[in-house]
């Protein structure tokens, strides 16, 4: 039986089950095998209860005794959503093992290997939890695509940035991390080698599927996530830390090789989540992680329908290789009372591992928005976040790159210009002011255009001799970019420019640049 069968199919079973809470996704249908287990405390032995258990579809409630019965088909794969207060079990790379597949027959064969046969259901399914704190104050670590195509280009993310967290403090005081898809560059026999290097991290790391990591060679979406599920578990799925609840979610829609692939969020994973949040109180911040940006979601007015009733929601994506924050409103779709944050995260792999290699043989990677590659620290308290851009092998505080001409003719100040971009600016909300010489500081308006530094390069691309590396992407238009004309009483010889930016979280960066008028 196709997974898509199994998922028309398990709503009628589950609402005969006699456990409490069972919710249902979907219409009723020919019943199916019956998964049978517990969750318990692994300090004490005992059954935790009002733990949800999903198939991707039905999603159960653990009784008083952590016992749950949940319907399976013979494409189904098992999970618990981590509660409040407990750990779920890692293998020795930090992947959380909150899954279990009953996959008797294995998956159809693949260029890169899915689930092998699974045999028979166990006589008792169970999920073993470790209890710890989570205060209501925590950390996480972000990161978009990482990408590689090879060794090699893991080796590229191990020393640009995997060493920097270790190295970065406030990062190592996350609970835990979570990747945004594109774990891997269409070379999925790689996950292993990948997974190492992310381990040394040292935290639980969670794991968003991405449109370059499926089987390409699965003749539609059902299949095309085999080889990610045998290493990360369920496409999708949610778990709790402290005050906060994840929805871990899988946009990308394979339409076959022929057709490629397309943001979309399946009907039965929509029903799944909307049936998932009811047990999940409306005070909490809710935050989704997807691969494609919601934006570019062809169904995300249906998703926007399901949590918009919600007054603390907060969603992630990447994919796109540029950084931006939008707040989404009426226009886009939304009706919710106050507009969602979207953030498209900047990418761990910049722009491919594209670009010039430095002294240590790693490229730039510079983005299609002239922001650099790197990674987020976000950190939440109850239902309020912030987040701070870490771009990689660079000093925490660079945030911004300055321009303007080296040499300016006296009298002529005027009609030369400042540009800033900011590599984690908001539009909408960040702010930012130049002080020129030391002198009283003035507002910088936000002007969306192309970072100069990417044109640049794109430039010295198409002459001979070409730079080193691959091509670098772009440039691509961004709206974290700040412009406004020079004073036209500079002084001649040497001046300076300080540019200081505050974002919507209320940290402030400041930078300086020198320049001469003659």
């Amino acid at each position: 039986m196709l997974r898509r069968d199994f998922l028309k199919g398990t709503a009628a079973l589950a609402g005969s089950l006699p456990l409490a809470n069972a919710i249902l996704a979907a219409p009723p249908a020919e019943a199916q095998t019956v998964a049978k287990g517990r969750v318990t405390n692994k300090a004490n032995g005992k059954g935790i209860a009002g733990v949800m258990v999903s198939n991707g579809l039905s999603t159960v409630k653990t009784d008083s005794e952590g016992r749950y019965e949940i319907p399976v088909g013979d494409d189904t794969t098992i999970f618990v959503i981590k509660p409040r207060g407990f750990a779920l079990p890692l293998d020795s790379n930090n992947l959380p093992q909150h899954f279990y597949h009953h996959k008797p027959n294995g998956s159809p064969a693949t260029r890169y290997e899915g689930v092998k046969p699974t045999g028979k259901l166990p006589e008792s399914l169970d999920f073993e939890l470790t209890p710890q704190k989570e205060p209501d104050r925590f950390k996480m670590i972000l990161f978009g695509d990482p990408q590689p195509r090879n060794q090699q280009e893991i080796d590229f993310m191990s020393h640009d940035v995997i060493e920097q967290v270790v190295r970065d403090e406030s990062a190592m005081e996350a609970l835990f991390g979570l990747s945004l898809g594109d774990i891997m560059f269409d070379n999925l026999q790689f996950y292993e080698a990948l997974n190492q290097s992310l381990a040394t991290i040292g935290k639980p790391w969670y794991s968003t599927v991405g449109n370059h990591d499926l089987n390409y060679d699965s003749p539609d979406n059902d299949m095309s996530t085999e080889t990610f599920r045998r290493v990360y578990g369920h496409n999708y799925y949610a778990f709790e830390y402290g005050p906060v609840f994840f929805v871990v979610l899988d946009n990308v829609f394979w339409d076959g090789s022929e057709n490629g692939y397309h943001g979309e969020i399946p009907y039965a994973q929509l029903a799944w989540l909307k049936a998932v949040l009811k047990n999940v109180p409306k005070e909490k911040l809710l935050v989704l992680a997807m691969h494609i940006p919601i934006w570019s979601t062809d169904n995300r007015e249906e998703l926007f329908r399901i949590i918009e009733d919600r007054p603390y929601t907060l969603s992630f994506s990447a994919h796109t290789h540029y950084q931006r924050h939008d707040f989404l409103g009426e226009n886009d779709g939304w009706r919710g009372e106050t507009p969602h944050h979207h953030l498209n995260h900047a990418t761990v792999c910049g722009c491919w591992w594209g670009g010039t290699p430095d002294e240590r043989g790693i490229p730039h990677a510079t983005m299609s928005d002239g922001a650099p590659n790197g990674y987020s620290i976000v950190e939440f308290d109850k239902t309020k976040y912030k987040v701070v851009f870490r771009p990689a092998s660079r000093p925490t505080h660079e945030q911004m790159a300055i321009y303007l001409p080296e040499e300016i003719s006296l009298g002529s100040s005027a009609d030369a210009k400042l540009l800033v971009n900011v590599f984690a600016g908001s539009q909408d909300r960040s702010k930012v002011e130049a002080s020129f010489n030391g002198g009283q500081w003035i507002p910088v308006p936000n002007a969306p255009g192309k970072d100069p530094y990417i044109q640049r390069l794109k430039e010295l691309e198409g002459q001979d001799p070409k730079p080193l590396g691959r091509p670098v992407a772009g440039p691509e238009e961004t709206p974290h970019m700040w412009q406004t004309p020079l004073p036209s009483n500079l002084k001649k010889g040497l001046n300076t420019v300080d540019v200081r930016t505050i974002d919507m979280f209320g940290h402030t960066f400041v930078e300086r640049r020198t320049f001469r008028v003659v």
